[in-house]
């Protein structure tokens, strides 16, 4: 896995909260994109006073910027569309207050580069499920749609989503004619706290087997996996469940920063023990928990 620089081609607001930008992406290959429905992958954008981010460089079988001060801001996007022919990726970015990713993409025009790398997706239902239960906020609402328009197969599928405003949920129009859709209008997504792990116990759950996807904020994703886990008894397979942002996030940056190197040794120590990624990241995630984070 590699990196690439990628060029806007086109950028556009689909409503007052999401811009869609299409990228060309010269050595699209080199990402390593894992072909599942909710891939992602990490964008870079330019430092102060540059055009685009600096090429990355490889250390030890990494490609990163080592020795580079300072490391250009970089925030992971999911992959709304993608056409490896002609090497085109469209990506839509919820637009924020601050922040430099939403700065970036509010100015975004054709011919303004980034790079991207670190690319990676979790989305990998069981065979065996009756039913899917997909879940999330703005952040994650293009994998979302994506998910939709790509299932297949006998399974039920429920979306429940969290959003800012009606006009949100049209972004799903034309997705699935099959799925339920279970909105909730003007929670989260920075307006205020997050109920997407909350409202998931008061949903009326099938029963046989089930899977579930989760995509939204850190703190409700830990609330989704205990229910899932603790209540349920489901085995990790049963479900991918992702925080993708937090809440009050430079707060938290700023206490992890105290303690994050002894934390994320519970997961490098997992790994060594021979756990999978997903049992590492949940002692990892239990561990910040403990630590108030």
């Amino acid at each position: 896995m590699a990196y690439s620089f990628a060029r806007v081609t086109a950028a556009a607001d689909l409503n007052p909260r999401l811009r869609r930008i299409r990228f060309e992406v010269a050595d699209l290959e080199m990402l390593g994109l894992p072909g599942v429905a909710d891939e992602a992958v990490g964008i870079y954008f330019p430092r102060d006073g540059e055009s685009a981010p600096p090429p990355m460089q490889l250390r030890e079988g990494v490609w990163a910027y080592h020795d580079v001060e300072p490391i250009p801001d970089a925030r992971n996007y999911s992959v709304r569309a993608i056409d490896p022919e002609n090497r085109s990726m469209t990506v839509d970015f919820v637009v924020h207050s601050h922040g430099p990713a939403t700065v970036w993409a509010q100015h975004a025009q054709p011919g303004h580069e980034v790079v991207m790398s670190h690319a990676r997706g979790w989305y990998r239902p069981q065979a065996s499920a009756g039913w899917h239960l997909l879940v999330a906020d703005l952040a994650g609402m293009p994998a979302l749609a994506r998910i939709l328009e790509d299932h297949r197969g006998a399974a039920t599928v429920t979306a429940l989503v969290e959003v800012a405003a009606e006009d949100d949920l049209a972004y799903l129009d034309g997705c699935s004619t099959a799925a339920e859709i279970i909105p909730l209008v003007g929670s989260g997504n920075g307006l205020g706290p997050s109920v997407l792990g909350d409202s998931i116990r008061h949903l009326d759950l099938p029963g046989g087997t089930g899977y579930c996807w989760f995509a939204g904020e850190a703190a409700q994703s830990r609330v989704a996996r205990k229910y899932f886990r603790q209540e349920h008894r489901w085995p990790r397979e049963s479900y991918d469940i992702i925080g993708y942002w937090r809440a009050e996030g430079e707060r938290w940056a700023r206490r992890y920063a105290e303690h994050g190197d002894e934390l994320f040794a519970i997961y490098q120590r997992a790994i060594a023990r021979g756990k999978g990624e997903k049992a590492a990241a949940e002692e990892f995630d239990e561990a910040l928990e403990r630590a108030g984070l």
